[in-house]
């Protein structure tokens, strides 16, 4: 099995030993929510770092429920409406999580509620997210 965390898209020259460890180290960061992450996107690491399956920083910190960390990535400019390979969101992590103050954020940073499959307003509805669901209806459209 591959390491997603690894691979490099098509054309792209292949990365050596050391910058792959590197990258996986700052995906395990953005999980973690270790705030590591943001001095080295402050040192130059994008913040819109994405791995082999299209999951930005910002989605995985989301997703494993690091608001704070979210919050600091999209202050150093992560891109709040990215879609990774799966068609998933941080806006829908959010929605998954029932996290109205990173929905909050990542709205004001012009997430859409309606983008990825499922949407942010699918996730929340079916993960019977009402608060999240209440904030994500009022923004959409």
């Amino acid at each position: 099995m591959s390491d997603p965390d690894a691979s490099t898209p098509a054309g792209t020259p292949a990365l050596d030993d050391e910058t792959l460890a590197f990258a996986r180290r700052m995906f395990d960061l953005a999980r973690a929510g270790d705030p590591e992450l943001l001095a080295q996107v402050d040192a130059g690491l994008p913040a819109n770092l994405t791995n082999g399956e299209g999951s930005t920083l910002l989605l995985l910190a989301v997703y494993h429920g690091r608001d704070d960390l979210a919050q600091g990535l999209l202050e150093r400019g992560a891109d709040a409406q990215r879609i990774n390979d799966r068609g998933q969101t941080a806006l829908a992590a959010a929605a998954f999580r029932g996290s109205t103050r990173i929905a909050r954020s990542l709205l004001d940073a012009g997430a859409d509620p309606r983008a990825g499959s499922p949407d942010a307003l699918e996730t929340a509805r079916f993960f019977e997210q009402h608060e999240v669901l209440t904030l994500l209806a009022s923004r959409a459209d």
